[in-house]
């Protein structure tokens, strides 16, 4: 990021993003992706890729996860909507909740914002009960305080009762 802007730059925070795929070329979506956030935003860190067994409907094929961290300027809508165009590109329609997705982008923390409003919350309202989400934002944020429930991502991890399967590749 460019630290020529002077009183006309907008505050740098950090985001943790998570990307993942269960449909088509996953690793390929996954990086293509990341390729294109690297293009718009300052990447910090990137995880490992992790497969997991699907979320709330059986069925479907595991997903591919990964982090990334990243020093961002642009506000939570704007984050949103980057998001929402990264996942269109790569092909995604509308579809049944928790079901197959060529590409899913998630906004899981934005430094300590908190947003609560139809159609975007900050941090991500599931994180906390997600193996698949914690282990690798765990990876690239592990002492990053969760404002919503007072606590790091790593002890949110170790208090995690999701039993759902998630390996490391």
């Amino acid at each position: 990021m460019s630290s020529h802007c002077g009183k006309e730059c907008p505050p740098t925070r950090e985001a943790v993003l998570l990307l993942g795929s269960n449909q088509g070329r996953r690793v390929r979506r996954i990086r293509d992706a990341v390729d294109r956030i690297s293009g718009e935003t300052e990447l910090l860190a990137v995880s490992r890729m992790y497969a997991s067994e699907p979320s709330g409907r059986s069925g479907q094929p595991w997903f591919l996860n990964l982090a990334i961290r990243a020093a961002v300027t642009q506000s939570p809508w704007e984050l949103l909507g980057m998001a929402k165009r990264l996942e269109r590109e790569a092909g995604r329609r509308g579809g049944c909740r928790w079901g197959p997705r060529t590409l899913d982008v998630d906004i899981i923390l934005l430094g300590d914002s908190v947003v609560d409003q139809p159609g975007l919350v900050i941090p991500h309202a599931s994180m906390a009960r997600r193996r698949f989400c914690l282990l690798p934002v765990a990876e690239v944020a592990p002492e990053a305080v969760v404002p919503t429930y007072v606590r790091t991502v790593t002890q949110l991890l170790e208090s995690c009762e999701d039993p759902l399967e998630v390996i490391a590749l």
